[in-house]
């Protein structure tokens, strides 16, 4: 007769597998035999760090499995690109992030290299005061069709500041009687705490992060990586 195995027991004995490769496979084939799983551990400690990252890399899938098809709706407008292109890359930004505006140069070379590249502008302002502000009236540029001009104008205007954020988006032609009120309705404050959710379930921990090829990246992280990431899409 053999002793049922139960699920936590296989999970963690399948997971030993695919971290050690068949060397656990049987060593855990015995294992799997015993009362208490806290016994293998005790005995074999050198696998836990690897267990651990296996768990936090499982997790890690699950929620983005989870949370990409959200992370993926676009904001009307808010996009860089093609908006009708199937290579994707997700950017959460802020405009206070310096790191986020030393990217820029990588986002605009791999749109110059790829006519299907579609990037995906989520707001998470976390980083000052203005950053609210501006996310605010980077939606309302995007309602009027001047979403990449303003991008672009707001990333040129230097520190983030009331002043730099309308100098920004006058030079983009926004209207400003018309982006206030914009920024007021429900739904903008809606769309700003639904990324900041989003932000949470994926365990982003800061800006810029990224989602491409169905892995995210945190970071300036730089062209190649992005490239890389995106070739698996």
């Amino acid at each position: 007769m053999t002793q049922p195995i139960k699920p936590a027991r296989l999970f963690l004995t399948a997971l030993l597998g695919g971290v050690l490769g068949g060397a656990a496979v049987t060593a855990t084939a015995h294992w799997v035999g015993r009362d208490n799983t806290r016994d293998y551990l005790l005995e074999h400690p050198e696998v836990l760090p690897q267990v651990v990252e296996r768990l936090k890399a499982k997790e890690s899938e699950g929620a983005l499995a989870k949370a990409a098809p959200l992370a993926q709706k676009v904001w009307p407008g808010a996009v860089l690109g093609n908006p009708a292109g199937k290579t994707v890359l997700v950017e959460f930004m802020d405009y206070a992030c310096g790191y986020c505006r030393a990217s820029e140069k990588d986002v605009a070379r791999l749109l110059a290299g790829n006519p299907d590249l579609k990037v995906v502008i989520r707001q998470l302002p976390i980083l000052s005061p203005q950053s609210a502000d501006a996310a605010k009236m980077a939606l309302a540029a995007a309602k009027q069709s001047k979403f990449a001009a303003f991008h672009r104008a707001m990333y040129a205007a230097g520190r983030l500041t009331p002043e730099t954020i309308a100098t920004a988006a006058r030079t983009a032609g926004v209207d400003l009687a018309l982006a206030q009120k914009q920024m007021a309705e429900p739904a903008t404050e809606a769309e700003i705490e639904g990324n900041l959710t989003l932000a949470r379930n994926l365990g982003l921990n800061g800006t810029p992060s990224w989602i491409a090829g169905g892995q995210v990246l945190g970071g300036a992280v730089g062209y190649d990586a992005l490239a890389k990431a995106l070739a698996k899409n």
